[in-house]
């Protein structure tokens, strides 16, 4: 079997360190002839995220708050088995893992500022409507006998 193409990468310097990761396997559903029913090429991927050292505590913090419906008692699962190989749904499930992480432990968006519309803009939108409306209530037959 090839090595994994770890480390895997969160944000910056930050690692996913490998004796963190807990993996499981087992039987795929789908394609893969006679080969599917004997080989456990399924992979599901633990991580604790509640108890890891391996992330700065107020990443640790955003990401506990951001994936609190995902966490069961702490701990973030990743399934695959979308290839028929399992060393290519372990490579699919640790980047799938990473990208959640860094996803969950990015910093909060700037607040936006509040700008007020300029006047301009608004009167000559007030314009139109009202060319508009005119427009509309000259179609009607009224007046016309």
């Amino acid at each position: 079997m090839e090595p994994m193409s770890g480390p895997y990468f969160i944000r910056g310097s930050v690692v996913l360190p490998e004796a963190e990761l807990l993996w499981r396997f087992s039987r795929s559903s789908g394609p893969g002839g006679q080969h599917v029913n004997t080989s456990d090429s399924q992979v599901e991927l633990r991580f604790d995220l509640a108890r890891t050292e391996a992330l700065p505590e107020v990443w640790k913090a955003r990401a506990l708050e951001r994936l609190a419906s995902r966490l069961v008692d702490g701990v973030i699962s990743v399934r695959s088995s979308e290839h028929r190989s399992q060393w290519r749904n372990r490579e699919t499930a640790a980047v799938r893992l990473t990208s959640l992480l860094a996803e969950a432990t990015a910093p909060p968006p700037k607040p936006r500022r509040a700008t007020r519309i300029p006047r301009g803009i608004n009167e000559r939108r007030l314009r139109n409507k009202k060319a508009r409306s005119d427009t509309k209530r000259g179609r009607s037959g009224r007046g016309w006998d």
